[in-house]
C-alpha cells in the first residue's frame, strides 16, 4: 500500500504538474488506503490534498488504518464533502474486488467528478467498472486516467473500460509475483504484428496466396468489392470476387486488380474464403459448400446469421472446425448476441466470456468485435486488441477488417495470429487517422498493411 500510494502521488503530480488543490475521494477499503496513503505524499510535497474518506477508524482494514494515521500525523485535511474548488480529483473509492454498484454518497462523488473540469485519476480501476469484464456501473467514474497496480485489468480494455479509464498506466509496484508465470492470465494484449520479411525476389503472385470474397448480393455489392479491396492491399497474391446478385458486374474499374468470377468455377479447396459481406439471405445456400471445402474461411455479417438460426449449418461449422484449424468468425455484438441465443446486453456485460463461450461451441477462431476487439481460439488465453477507436463506427469497416483477415490467412499465417494482427492492424490505421478528416471504409482497405 505504501508503494502505491507513493506511485499514485508521483503520477498525480505528472499529469497535473501545476496542481495546488486535490481532492482525494476515498472508499472504505483498501482502495481507499491507497489513496490516503497518496495525500500524505501530496501534503509532504506542499500541495493541499483534501482527502473526503467513506471509512472509519474502527472499520478500515489495517493496512488502511496506518495509512490513514500517517495522513492525519502529516496534517492532511479531511472533510465531509468535497471542495468546491479542486485542479486534480483522485478515485480511490472502489477497486478490484467490488461487485456492487456505488451507491450514495460514492455515487453522489462519482457525478461531481464526472461533471467537473479538473483532471481525474483512477486507482487501480475506475469506481464502477468491473476489473475482469469492462461492464459498468449506472453510475461510473470516467478517468483521464488510470493508474493499475500490480498487473493490467482486462476490463480497461475492453467493454466500457476505455471510455471509463482514458489513459491507462502500469506500476507493478517491484511485486515479484505479479510477474510470474505461475499465475494464468484470464486475457493478454494483442501486440503490434511482426515487421514483414522483404519479399524474395524470385517470387510471383501465386506465393501470396488467393482470396476469395463470397458475398454481395442485391444492393449490396459494395461490401464484397470493400472486403476484396482490403484484401488486395493487405498483400494476398490475387483476389477473386464471386458475386451473389447475380453477376450484374464484371469488373471494378476503381480497381482492375479485382477478379469476377461465377462462383461454380472458383476452385475453394486451394482458397482462403471470405464469406458472408453484404450476402444476405443468398448466403446461406453457399454455405454448405464453404463450410466443407474452402482450405481457410473467414465467415462475416450475413454468414453468421446464417449459421445463427440453422441447425444444420452449425453442424457443419463444428465438424469443419475438427478437420481445418484455419476458421475465423468475426461477429459483431449482434451477431454474436444470435450465435449464443442471448441478448446484446448481457453479452457486452461479459465479452471474455462470451467469446470462449462461441469458441467452446464452435471450435473455431473468433473475434468479437467492438471497443476492446476479443480474440479467442481454442486452448489459448485470449487477447484484447488495444489499437483502434471509434473513427472506426462506420459502414464497412468490418467488411474491410474480414477482408484483411482473408489476406493473412492466405499467406499462410494460422487463424489466431492472422486474427491477431489484422485486427491490430486495422486499428492502427484509425488511431494514425487524421481528426480532420472523416475515416472511410473505402479509404481504411486503400490504407490497409500487409501483416505476414
Amino acid at each position: 500500500m505504501q508503494r502505491a500510494g507513493l506511485a499514485i502521488a508521483q503520477l498525480a503530480l505528472a499529469v497535473a504538474p501545476h496542481s495546488r488543490r486535490q481532492w482525494i475521494a476515498c472508499g472504505p477499503g483498501n482502495n481507499g488506503g491507497d489513496g490516503l496513503e497518496a495525500a500524505m505524499h501530496l501534503q509532504h510535497w506542499g500541495t493541499q490534498p483534501v482527502v473526503t474518506w467513506l471509512g472509519t477508524p474502527d472499520t478500515a482494514p489495517p493496512d488502511a488504518l496506518a495509512s490513514w494515521q500517517r495522513a492525519v500525523d502529516a496534517g492532511v485535511q479531511f472533510a465531509e464533502e468535497p471542495p468546491k474548488e479542486f485542479d486534480l480529483a483522485i478515485d480511490a473509492m472502489l477497486g478490484i474486488g467490488a461487485k456492487r454498484a456505488p451507491e450514495g454518497r460514492m455515487a453522489q462523488w462519482i457525478k461531481l467528478l464526472n461533471a467537473g473540469s479538473a483532471t481525474v485519476l483512477a486507482v487501480d480501476i475506475p469506481t464502477g467498472l468491473q476489473a475482469d469484464n469492462g461492464s459498468a456501473a449506472p453510475t461510473c467514474v470516467k478517468a483521464q486516467h488510470c493508474l493499475t497496480l500490480l498487473t493490467l485489468k482486462p476490463g480497461l480494455f475492453t467493454g466500457h473500460g476505455r471510455d471509463a479509464a482514458g489513459t491507462v498506466w502500469l506500476d507493478d509496484l517491484q511485486i515479484e509475483h505479479a510477474k510470474s508465470d505461475a499465475i494464468k492470465p484470464d486475457a493478454s494484449l494483442a501486440g503490434p504484428p511482426m515487421q514483414c520479411a522483404p519479399r524474395l525476389h524470385a517470387s510471383h503472385k501465386g506465393s501470396y496466396g488467393d482470396v476469395a470474397v463470397v458475398g454481395g448480393g442485391p444492393g449490396m455489392t459494395g461490401a464484397a468489392l470493400l472486403a476484396a479491396s482490403a484484401a488486395l492491399h493487405a498483400g494476398a497474391g490475387r483476389v477473386f470476387v464471386g458475386l451473389l446478385d447475380g453477376g450484374t458486374l464484371s469488373a471494378d474499374i476503381n480497381q482492375p486488380e479485382l477478379m469476377f468470377r461465377p462462383l461454380e468455377t472458383l476452385d475453394f479447396k486451394s482458397m482462403a474464403v471470405v464469406c458472408g459481406c453484404g450476402g444476405g439471405d443468398a448466403i446461406r445456400s453457399e454455405l454448405p459448400k464453404l463450410l466443407s471445402s474452402a482450405a481457410q474461411l473467414v465467415i462475416d455479417a450475413d454468414a453468421i446469421n446464417a449459421i445463427a438460426t440453422d441447425p444444420q449449418l452449425q453442424t457443419l461449422l463444428i465438424a469443419r472446425s475438427r478437420r481445418f484449424t484455419a476458421t475465423v468468425l468475426t461477429p459483431h455484438p449482434l451477431e454474436a448476441a444470435r450465435l449464443l441465443g442471448t441478448t446484446v446486453a448481457q453479452l457486452q456485460n461479459d465479452r471474455l466470456a462470451a467469446a470462449r463461450l462461441i469458441v467452446d461451441r464452435f471450435g473455431c477462431t473468433v473475434v468479437l468485435k467492438g471497443s476492446g476487439t476479443v480474440i479467442a481460439a481454442p486452448g489459448q488465453t485470449p487477447l484484447i486488441n488495444p489499437s483502434g477507436n471509434a473513427k472506426l463506427a462506420t459502414a464497412g469497416t468490418g467488411d474491410v477488417l474480414a477482408g484483411m483477415i482473408g489476406a493473412a490467412l492466405a499467406t499462410g499465417l494460422p487463424a489466431l495470429q492472422a486474427a491477431c494482427e489484422a485486427v491490430y492492424e486495422h486499428g492502427l490505421q484509425a488511431d494514425r487517422w487524421p481528426d480532420d478528416m472523416a475515416l472511410t471504409a473505402s479509404a481504411l482497405a486503400r490504407s490497409a498493411q500487409r501483416v505476414q
